[in-house]
């Protein structure tokens, strides 16, 4: 996924290029692939002779996907929140402030 969402559309070699240092063959990141276009985080373009795989989401909305369902899991919400604030930096809560304050308009 890193890789799609930094360069955009990739095919499978050019993936396996990037991340050549990791060792593992080209069949190996075909199969990764495979595997996240499955679970729906990619989509497969075969229009072309090699198949082109793009992020359904961009890495910031499949973050607050994963943050939601963290959340969903939490006993007390109102708390798994208060512990989240306050682990926060100054300039994250002041992120969080703005954004909740948009969503109240």
């Amino acid at each position: 996924m890193e890789v799609v969402w930094e360069v955009g559309p990739a095919t499978a070699r050019q993936v396996a290029d990037r991340l050549a240092d990791r060792g593992l063959a080209y069949t190996t990141w075909l199969t990764v692939l495979t595997r996240l276009e499955k679970k729906a985080l990619l989509r497969k373009d075969t229009s072309g002779r090699a198949h082109v795989y793009s992020a359904v989401a961009s890495r910031e909305d499949h973050i607050a996907v994963l943050m939601q369902q963290a959340l969903s899991q939490a006993g007390d919400r109102e708390a798994a929140l208060q512990h989240f604030a306050r682990s926060m930096s100054p300039h994250e809560a002041e992120a969080l402030r703005r954004a909740l304050e948009e969503h109240s308009r």
